[in-house]
């Protein structure tokens, strides 16, 4: 039987999810304080959809995108936990709860949503983020 989406998934779910190995899983933890799973009695950790979205997030800008675990930090701090999800599964829903990660300025801090009608958006800011990195790589290769 197959799990509710919304079901928190054990660090072997999630590790086949994200495409990474659970001993990856466990290391971003250490570097990215944002990656916060539920632990239970005994440590087990339990992640929540929203977790599995960053840790897709992660693994694409690490692995994809070609970014250093210092410029996925930096991409966190500058931006905010909802705009690195979006890297994670652009399209698909995301909500921050209350005082957790770092919401934009203009957004609740209750909640941030992403995805539906924000699609455009979040379109229009990749592209200008693609931009400012088209313009930095040929200030460094110049």
């Amino acid at each position: 039987m197959a799990k509710s989406p919304q079901a928190f998934r054990t660090i072997s779910e999630a590790a086949e999810a994200v495409g990474a190995p659970q001993h990856v899983l466990r290391f971003w933890e250490t570097k990215f304080p944002f990656v916060t799973p539920v632990k239970r009695a005994g440590g087990r950790r339990f992640y929540r959809p929203q977790d599995i979205v960053i840790l897709k997030a992660i693994r694409r800008l690490l692995h994809d995108q070609g970014l250093t675990i210092r410029g996925v930090q930096r991409l966190h701090k500058e931006q905010g936990l909802a705009a690195l999800a979006a890297y994670g599964e652009p399209g698909a829903a995301f909500t921050l709860e209350a005082g957790e990660g770092n919401a934009p300025a203009s957004a609740p801090r209750d909640a941030v949503a992403i995805g539906g009608s924000s699609g455009g958006r979040l379109r229009a800011v990749l592209a200008e983020i693609e931009a400012a990195r088209s313009r930095l790589d040929a200030v460094l290769a110049g």
